[in-house]
C-alpha cells in the first residue's frame, strides 16, 4: 500500500478537490524547489520569487476550488505554466523583460513579437504625413514657423519666441492662429488625419 506522500499528482489533486487539504501540502513540497528555482532563475530576486510563488499557488488554488482545472496528469507543467505567466506579468507591469534562456518547455519565440508596421501601416502613416505637409503649406509663414518648432522641434515657446525674436504672447498667439486654420483646410477640404 503506497503512503500518502507516494500518491501520483493527478490522486492528490483529486483528493485535495475532494477536500484533504493535506494533499495540496503534499504537492507544494514535493514540487517547492523546482518551481522556486524555475521562478527565482527568471526573476533573480529573492522577494519577488517569494511574492511569485505565492501568487502562483494562490492561483492553483482558486484553479482547483472552482472545478475549472482540466486532469490531465499534468500538475507541474500546469503550475509551471502559471508561474510564467505571472513572471511575464511581473515584467510586463515593471516594463523589463528578463533574460530568457532555451528550454524545451520554453521557447524564446514565445517572447518576441513583430512590433514592426505592416505594410498597410506604413502607407496609411505615409499619406497622414503627406496630407499633413500640405496642409502646413497652407498656413501663413509666421503661422507654420512657430508651429513646426513646437510640434517637431518640441521647443518651448519661451525658446521660440527668443529664436523668432517675438514676445511669447505673440508666438502664443501664432500658435493659436495656425490651429484654427488647420481645423478650417482640414474642414474645408474634409480631411482625415488618422493611421
Amino acid at each position: 500500500m503506497a503512503t500518502v506522500n507516494q500518491l501520483p499528482d493527478a490522486l492528490l489533486v483529486k483528493n485535495y478537490i475532494a477536500g484533504d487539504e493535506q494533499a495540496l501540502a503534499i504537492l507544494i513540497e514535493r514540487h517547492q524547489s523546482k518551481i522556486y528555482g524555475f521562478i527565482y532563475s527568471k526573476v533573480q530576486d529573492r522577494d519577488i520569487t517569494d511574492d511569485v510563488f505565492q501568487d502562483t499557488f494562490i492561483k492553483v488554488i482558486k484553479t482547483l476550488k472552482s472545478n475549472s482545472y482540466n486532469e490531465e496528469g499534468k500538475f507541474l507543467p500546469w503550475v509551471m505554466r502559471i508561474a510564467h505567466n505571472l513572471i511575464v506579468d511581473h515584467f510586463r507591469k515593471n516594463k523589463k523583460m528578463p533574460m530568457q534562456r532555451e528550454t524545451e518547455e520554453y521557447s524564446v519565440f514565445s517572447y518576441m513579437s513583430d512590433t514592426s508596421m505592416n505594410i498597410e501601416g506604413r502607407i496609411i502613416t505615409e499619406q497622414v504625413e503627406a496630407d499633413l505637409l500640405r496642409i502646413l503649406d497652407e498656413l501663413p509663414a509666421d503661422q507654420k514657423e512657430v508651429l513646426v518648432m513646437r510640434m517637431y522641434q518640441d521647443l518651448s515657446f519661451k525658446e521660440i519666441a527668443d529664436i523668432t525674436g517675438v514676445s511669447i504672447n505673440t508666438a502664443l498667439g501664432r500658435m493659436r492662429y495656425a490651429i484654427l486654420n488647420l481645423r478650417k483646410v482640414i474642414e474645408k477640404n474634409q480631411i482625415i488625419l488618422s493611421s
